[in-house]
């Protein structure tokens, strides 16, 4: 082997280093971005469930009735009791204000969290929150009970996607779960 061949071998084995520790950064990197870009996904398309945020309904009601449902699901470590509103049925673009009931079952001060969707998740881009307790931590102090708002209306604009012309029922389910910062 001549020496001249060894230069540009070492080149190649350089260049290729290289674009190996590239890709390696750039899969870091996505890695990290993943979850952020996927909930910036989810609420633009409503994917999976997810309800958008909105300021109000500038484009008023419809004729159409829609009953909205309330779930809620407590994770084991979060030693917490939370009641569902009742359901509501009104007219597509109506503004409505429910209240979810969370008690602290402890003699501590305990923190949470609730994650939500809606279902049928195809409805999740045109369920609308104003307000939510779901925005914020939440910090309840020992056996406190709590009203926890959520203002929402479904977007009139469903009326025109023919895929939920039979859709009469949607349900806004909550997963309460402890935070990561506890107490206040």
């Amino acid at each position: 082997m001549s020496d001249a061949t060894l230069p540009h071998g070492n080149s190649n084995n350089n260049r290729v280093a290289l674009i190996l520790a590239g890709l390696v950064l750039g899969m870091i990197a996505l890695a990290y971005a993943a979850v952020p870009l996927y909930q910036i996904f989810c609420q633009v398309t409503g994917f999976g469930g997810t309800t958008q945020v909105s300021d109000g309904n500038p484009k008023g009601a419809i004729a159409r009735d829609m009953t909205v449902r309330f779930d809620s699901n407590v994770e084991s470590g979060l030693p917490w009791r939370v009641t569902p509103a009742k359901p509501v049925t009104d007219k597509i673009g109506n503004v409505e204000t429910i209240n979810f009931v969370a008690t602290n079952l402890t003699d501590k001060p305990v923190t949470g969290q609730a994650i939500f969707n809606v279902t049928p998740e195809a409805t999740g881009i045109y369920f609308n929150k104003i307000e939510c307790f779901c925005f914020t931590e939440q910090t309840l102090q020992p056996g406190e009970t709590v009203q926890m708002p959520v203002t929402f209306f479904v977007d009139p604009d469903i009326a025109d996607d023919q895929d939920l012309d039979t859709i009469k029922t949607i349900t806004l389910s909550y997963t309460f779960y402890a935070a990561q910062t506890q107490g206040s």
